[in-house]
């Protein structure tokens, strides 16, 4: 792990994907490191849609104790030093490079209703489980995606109801693909998270996409 590393693993560590001995170093550098510790804590909402996504046999996210000792920490650390603004800068931690509007969930004190969506392109097989929560500040995504062949960078974007498109996420997928039966290394799924600032009634469908712009897969709409 390099020493920027740390930065970079705030949503594998809530999603519960690092080795054992990554996971152990993270914990030791978040108690060394502010911005970490509030990134973590404004994941907490995109870390538990996965998690529901993955009720059966899916990854572990930390404990609520955990969450709410960091919370505190934090809270504890802004009162000492008077540096209110750390929570707001604070950048999405997502396991892809994504909007940092998921960060703000932390924030949202309001209890979302939260939609669950399966979708399959029959062309492509691609499928995703897929959990949307309206937030004051637009929609959190959190995504599962399997049959998601590689090498290829893929865009997840939000398709208002007027045709604008809003990118949400990108990321790499590797020579085995996620969650490819057949794949060389047979990857598991693969699990994002992030948000836009339309509300869910404004989106008239998601797209994941290559590259090039051909679509992957179609969900809603």
């Amino acid at each position: 792990m390099s020493s920027q590393q740390p930065h970079r693993d705030v949503a594998a560590y809530a999603l519960g994907v690092l080795e054992p001995g990554d996971a152990l170093r993270f914990e030791e550098h978040l108690g060394r490191c502010p911005r970490c510790a509030a990134q973590l804590t404004g994941f907490t909402g995109a870390a538990r849609a996965v998690a529901e996504l993955a009720a059966h046999g899916g990854p572990v996210v930390p404990s609520p104790g955990l969450l709410e000792r960091l919370a505190l920490g934090v809270r504890e650390r802004r009162r000492r030093d008077g540096r209110r603004r750390l929570a707001l800068a604070a950048v999405a931690a997502v396991l892809v490079v994504g909007t940092p509007a998921a960060v703000v969930a932390a924030r949202d004190p309001a209890p979302a209703t939260v939609q669950r969506v399966v979708a399959r392109d029959p062309v492509s097989g691609v499928r995703a489980s897929v959990a949307l929560a309206d937030r004051g500040w637009g929609t959190e995504v959190a995504m599962r995606l399997t049959a998601l062949p590689g090498p290829r960078v893929c865009r997840l974007v939000a398709i208002g109801k007027d045709g604008a498109e809003h990118p949400v996420l990108s990321w790499w997928v590797p020579d085995g693909g996620y969650g490819v039966a057949d794949g060389p290394g047979r990857a598991g799924p693969l699990d994002i998270a992030g948000g836009t600032d339309l509300h869910p009634a404004e989106i008239g469908r998601w797209e994941v996409r290559g590259e090039n712009g051909e679509r992957l897969l179609s969900i809603g709409g």
